[in-house]
């Protein structure tokens, strides 16, 4: 199994993986308006054929890799990519409680984002 090719559709909040040209998952995120900004990952899904492959785990690294390229944390309101940040401390650092509650409050406050 090859990794997945991934695309960052920033416009969309996407980061999506393909492999030979199909989709096979995506980290749904927005990015924090307010300072400090963030990428915050909401939401993780892997086409069922694809489940188990390491698919979720390097589109959740690659944002969280996008992330420090940009200088911002990532804010995993998704529970695979919290559990993901859990078990790579290295490769994710945890955002700071003010970053968190922005996130949060900004997710509450549109609720159409992902």
């Amino acid at each position: 199994m090859t990794d997945p090719l991934i695309r960052d559709d920033r416009a969309n909040g996407r980061l999506e993986g393909f492999q030979e040209g199909a989709p096979v998952g995506v980290v749904v995120y927005f990015v924090l308006d307010a300072a400090p900004h963030a990428l915050v990952a909401v939401h993780t899904v892997v086409e069922e054929a694809h489940r188990g492959k390491g698919i979720a785990g390097a589109l959740v690294r690659e944002l969280d890799a996008t992330a420090a390229r940009e200088g911002v944390p990532v804010v995993p309101l998704c529970s695979y990519a919290a559990q993901w940040a859990e078990r790579h401390p290295d490769e994710a650092p945890v955002p700071s409680d003010e970053v968190v509650r922005a996130a949060r409050e900004q997710l509450r406050a549109t609720p159409g984002l992902w």
